[in-house]
């Protein structure tokens, strides 16, 4: 007889794959077998989802029903698990990413999606990557300097050098997992009994037990505290940039590595140069007769003071560019360029001489 598999998940025929998976998650969960359902009505409801979960089969299903499956999709004759489903357990294929966690951490029974299953309570357990602010002056960024910082972290235990046993203490093979730092669980699932491997509760991972902690970081092997750090910071550094610092964040727990430390460069601005790149931008003010005759003047730059020679006829709002009095490339040879922008100042309230003088003047 041909089964109704749409019936047996409770969806209509133009139910959408994910109402169908919706729903099948819904039905699985009320009638699997060790949440008192009933067996066979979970096998019905598994082989329903097998064809309509998948869109080749359910487009054979729609067009010839459950008798073109022979059985309709309830063995499986692979022997792993994959993008196909979990086969060999009771004759049934379970799509483990369609089951997610329903009924259990799966990914940490099979070792998928989360880490590995076998010693995964063994991972170095790596410090804390930092980050802080970093304030400097503009011409600090601009040349670069060695600076001094202090900040919060934490630090491997100077009394117990970050074991976390007190100095002396007697150090024993946990008996509970043998050293190994886990312990296998077994744990029922859908699939039926399944071994994992876990961390060993009473030595927490770590395979040895203590006859006393350390009195200092309480067997964390690590403390909080303040450090002070010699920075170089290089030449040319902007706004916003970070400098980063390999094993300088907060250190790891039981010899693990440490973090690295993320310093981000907040440059204060400056009244008398503006930076653009690696360019440096200044205004200068000049008078009509310097605009006009021409003229030698002082530009103030980072590097020193230089000389600027103003054209005749110089109109205000002219910039000029000073090759390499700019700030130092950082990823590069060589300087960027100064640029000046000048400005004509147009006198107010001139006396009668000056006024005579510009009248008589044929410009």
């Amino acid at each position: 007889m041909s089964k109704d598999y749409y019936d047996l998940l409770g969806v209509s025929k133009s139910a959408s794959s994910d109402e169908i998976k919706t729903a099948f998650r819904k039905k699985a969960h009320e009638h699997h077998p060790d949440k008192g359902g009933d067996e066979a009505k979970f096998k019905e409801i598994n082989e329903a989802y097998q064809v309509l979960g998948n869109a080749e089969k359910r487009k054979q299903y729609d067009q010839f029903g459950s008798a073109a499956f022979n059985g309709g999709g309830s063995g499986y004759s692979g022997g792993g698990y994959g993008g196909q489903g979990f086969g060999g357990f009771s004759g049934m294929n379970i799509n483990m990413d369609d089951l997610g966690d329903m009924f259990g951490g799966f990914g940490d029974i099979f070792g998928f999606g989360g880490g590995s299953s076998r010693g995964s309570s063994r991972q170095p357990l790596r410090g804390e990557d930092l980050e802080f602010s970093l304030p400097l002056e503009f011409l600090e960024a601009a040349f670069g300097l060695e600076k001094e910082i202090s900040f919060d972290k934490d630090v491997v235990c100077a009394e117990c050098s970050g074991s976390g046993a007190e100095p002396g203490a007697k150090i024993e093979t946990c008996s509970e997992c043998g050293g190994s730092g886990s312990v296998i669980r077994m744990q029922r699932t859908i699939l039926g009994n399944i071994q994992s491997r876990v961390t060993c509760s009473r030595c927490g991972g770590e395979g040895k037990i203590f006859s006393k902690k350390c009195s200092r970081c309480g067997g964390a092997g690590i403390y909080n505290d303040k450090v002070k750090l010699k920075v170089r910071i290089p030449a040319g550094i902007d706004d916003g940039e970070s400098i980063r610092l390999s094993g300088q964040g907060a250190a790891g727990r039981k010899g693990s590595p440490a973090g690295d430390l993320y310093l981000r460069v907040k440059v204060k601005p400056n009244k008398r140069f503006i930076r653009d790149g690696y360019d440096i931008r200044t205004e200068r003010t000049i008078s009509v007769k310097q605009a006009i005759l021409g003229d030698k003047i002082d530009i103030e730059n980072i590097h020193g003071s230089f000389k600027l020679k103003i054209p005749e006829g110089t109109q205000s709002g002219t910039i000029f560019k000073v090759k390499e009095k700019g700030i130092t490339r950082l990823r590069g040879a060589g300087l960027g360029d100064h640029y000046v922008k000048v400005r004509v100042l147009i006198p107010k309230n001139l006396d009668r001489r000056s006024r005579k003088a510009l009248e008589e003047m044929d410009i």
